[in-house]
């Protein structure tokens, strides 16, 4: 028998509150499906399974707060076989948890609304089935309308008298937690900063020209280019990869950069890019225009979040030119990007009006110098200047 624990979806996340199980008692699983979803200060959470198996016993409730690391369910990996009724268990059995159901049958009033046992599984239409799941609405407890089936209207009645899916955390709580975050991460991590403003003129005319075949909905936009520089760079700079935990730097095994994205109701969220360096320039886009739509719709997965291996932030158009971020721990560097702006360049020794931006490199003087973090911003600039390559 295996855990299933709240996962830490970043260093300022202490406990999350378990919105919706997406599964039940008896239900197979491979690693990767999302299982339950969970409310934090960044909003409704899906969290996936990193074990293929079989779900034993639904241990916290929905609206329980549960700690990183609390334990949520219990599951069987794929191989080990279930224990028969009335047979005596191998192993020493697990200690029964508050909120998890007794051996013997329970009333139903004991065990979570949306997987309690039952004789008879309730009929009902697969969509209403799917929409029951998204809204935590406990279809055993519904009468159908009309016919002997829950249809969606039933469902979304439901939902809406008496069970409606919580709404993401509030603004303030956001604020307060990003606050308590950087503030230990400016306290404990020694910081230096480097900047450097980069010529963007072969970037905007290559993008210029490979836009101009595309349709509108696969336009690449500036950012992009920002990022996988970043990402090409990285690869010569493995030491600003990685995380900083237990006095010692950890290098990541790939290349997953977290991009810092506004929320609607306020605060931000970092999610991150997988294998950034290795995606094409279009695919790349596809990615980051995805991660977007779900970071405002509060559609992330837990591995998104925690999975970034350093974080960019690029303010974009029409703000202000430079940015001085705080390095997101446990990582070890942060990339800013602010404002692309027209200015005075010398080129071959005239003086052309040109498109630049300002980078800026925070990075823990406990893993790398102003020598290694100088490099690197180079290697940017270098990289942005044959877009064509990246």
């Amino acid at each position: 028998m295996a855990d299933f624990v709240m996962p830490s979806l970043g260093a300022d996340m202490e406990s999350a509150t378990l919105t919706t199980w997406l599964v039940k008692p008896g239900d197979s699983v491979k690693r990767g499906d999302v299982v339950a979803t969970v409310e934090t200060t960044k909003g409704i959470i899906d969290i996936e399974i990193f074990d293929a198996g079989v779900i034993d016993t639904l241990v916290a409730t929905p609206g329980a707060e549960v700690p990183v690391g609390g334990l949520l369910a219990t599951y069987r990996r794929s191989g080990t076989a279930a224990v028969s009724p009335g047979a005596a268990p191998t192993a020493v059995p697990t200690p029964l948890r508050p909120g998890a159901p007794p051996t013997a049958p329970a009333a139903p009033a004991a065990a979570p609304p949306t997987t309690t046992p039952t004789a008879e599984r309730r009929l009902a239409s697969p969509a209403a089935r799917k929409r029951a799941a998204e809204l935590g609405v406990d279809l055993d407890a519904l009468r159908p309308s009309a016919g002997g089936a829950i249809t969606l209207q039933d469902v979304e009645r439901a939902a809406a008298a008496n069970a409606p899916r919580p709404a993401s955390a509030a603004p303030t709580d956001m604020r307060r937690q990003i606050a308590q975050s950087m503030s230990r991460a400016k306290r404990e991590i020694p910081h230096y900063y480097l900047g450097t403003t980069v010529d963007l003129t072969n970037a905007m005319r290559w993008l210029e020209t490979a836009n101009a075949s595309r349709p509108v909905t696969e336009r690449l936009l500036y950012g992009v280019l920002l990022l996988k520089a970043v990402a090409r760079a990285l690869e010569r700079f493995p030491e600003l990869n990685g995380f900083w935990r237990n006095d010692a730097f950890e290098p990541a095994n790939a290349i997953n950069v977290g991009t810092a994205i506004r929320l609607r109701q306020g605060g931000l969220v970092a999610p991150a890019l997988p294998a950034t360096n290795q995606q094409a320039l279009p695919v790349l886009m596809r990615s980051f225009q995805d991660l977007v739509l779900r970071a405002r719709t509060a559609k992330l997965r837990a591995t998104e979040l925690a999975s970034a291996t350093i974080t960019v932030t690029s303010l974009g158009e029409g703000s202000v030119e430079t940015v001085y971020p705080i390095i997101y721990a446990p990582q070890v560097a942060i990339v800013g990007f602010g404002a692309v702006v027209v200015r005075p360049w010398c080129v071959a020794g005239a003086i052309v009006a040109a498109p630049v931006i300002h980078a800026t490199l925070a990075a823990d003087h406990r893993v790398t110098d102003g020598t290694r973090g100088s490099a690197f911003l180079m290697a940017v600039a270098d990289l942005l200047q044959r877009p064509e390559e990246l």
